[in-house]
């Protein structure tokens, strides 16, 4: 089962569904009739769901559009149970390119409340008492519908800025420290005000409602990770791939048979392989398909690999590599010098490079 279902595309971005979303409405669904609820009730909750997504879509494209003034482009958009992720293909680095691009998306939730605010009579329904406003928001109507999808645009700009990451208040927080101070530093501040935020959910989560338990978790793993990556980034800092490329390798020719390969895979420590024809790369042999292969011993090499890769140069800053290590789904590139294949590149020796380079600089 695939993990994430593609809805289609907004300007070369690819819309994403995760699985999870689709056992949000059959909860949703099975509530209602467990309350009571009729067609009408199921329908117009249901509906609800959708639109206040179709709102977080709107808010990650904010993001994205405003990423690709910068020039930077937006793989991918995937809707979770808890909201959205836009998938953009580096961070900006520079305060002022992440302050515009994290401040978009809440101010797109911004513009949607306004519009929604000059449209139906919001002051007539929050100026009723309070019996009359429920019984009033209680009737299934489009200016209900409405004024709901107003108050969670103006959740979701009140939400999205509580300076904690992985939301964008932590990125906004970060991009103004940044301004004064190194980016680091300006993380590091960053993520100890978001895992406090995590700490006082988690303490009201304990006390009220078991659901801002999950809240902290996110904020304060999401914190974890930027902190990470910042330091990563750092640490990689005007290193290039000849520092880190593996050397001693196994490669194969197009006309070897899945059997040899099988076999240097039992008896070494090598997954993933080049395969050269007249020392020219032609093609790569990823581990899940000569797994997926392995009961055709007698396929050869070319049966089986990859013609479509990306190619490293040996003075590639080692920060690009980092970039595509966490963004691609096969983390494993050959790398040439003046043509010439010298090395490969992986996710498993950029993290060992780092373990070391991170000891030597304490």
């Amino acid at each position: 089962m695939k993990a994430n279902l593609n809805l289609g595309s907004v300007a070369g971005i690819k819309i994403k569904v995760h699985w999870t979303f689709f056992l949000l409405i059959i909860w949703i669904v099975f509530d209602q009739i467990k309350r009571g609820g009729n067609t009408e009730s199921i329908l117009y909750n249901v509906a609800f769901i959708f639109t206040v997504f179709l709102c977080v879509v709107l808010h990650e494209l904010g993001h994205a559009f405003m990423a690709k003034r910068f020039k930077i482009n937006t793989k991918k958009i995937t809707l979770l149970p808890i909201g959205g992720i836009a998938s953009l293909e580096k961070i900006p680095e520079s305060p002022k390119q992440e302050f515009l691009i994290s401040i978009a998306g809440p101010l797109v939730n911004l513009l949607i409340a306004t519009l929604l605010y000059f449209t139906i009579p919001i002051n007539d329904i929050l100026n009723q008492n309070l019996n009359d406003s429920l019984q009033f928001l209680a009737r299934f109507n489009l200016r209900n519908f409405l004024f709901y999808v107003f108050i969670v645009n103006i959740g979701l700009v009140l939400f999205n800025l509580i300076p904690a990451f992985p939301m964008d208040g932590g990125r906004v927080l970060r991009a103004i420290l940044a301004m004064k101070m190194n980016r680091v530093k300006a993380t590091q501040i960053a993520v100890n005000i978001g895992q406090f935020f995590a700490a006082v959910f988690l303490l009201l989560g304990l006390l009220y409602n078991p659901i801002l338990i999950f809240i902290a978790l996110f904020i304060f793993l999401g914190a974890y990770g930027e902190n990470q990556i910042v330091n990563h980034l750092s640490i990689l800092k005007g290193h290039k791939v000849q520092e880190a490329m593996m050397t001693d390798i196994t490669t194969f020719n197009p006309n070897d048979t899945v059997s040899k390969v099988l076999k240097t895979i039992i008896s070494g420590t090598e997954n993933n392989f080049v395969v050269l024809k007249e020392a020219v790369i032609i093609g790569i042999l990823y581990h899940k398909d000569i797994i997926e292969n392995s009961n055709k011993k007698n396929w050869l090499v070319k049966d089986i690999m990859t013609t479509t890769f990306k190619v490293l140069q040996d003075k590639d800053d080692l920060k690009k590599v980092y970039e595509l290590v966490y963004s691609e789904s096969n983390s494993f590139f050959p790398v040439v010098k003046q043509d010439q294949f010298v090395g490969v590149i992986d996710y498993v020796n950029l993290n060992e490079y780092l373990l070391i380079q991170a000891k030597l600089s304490h």
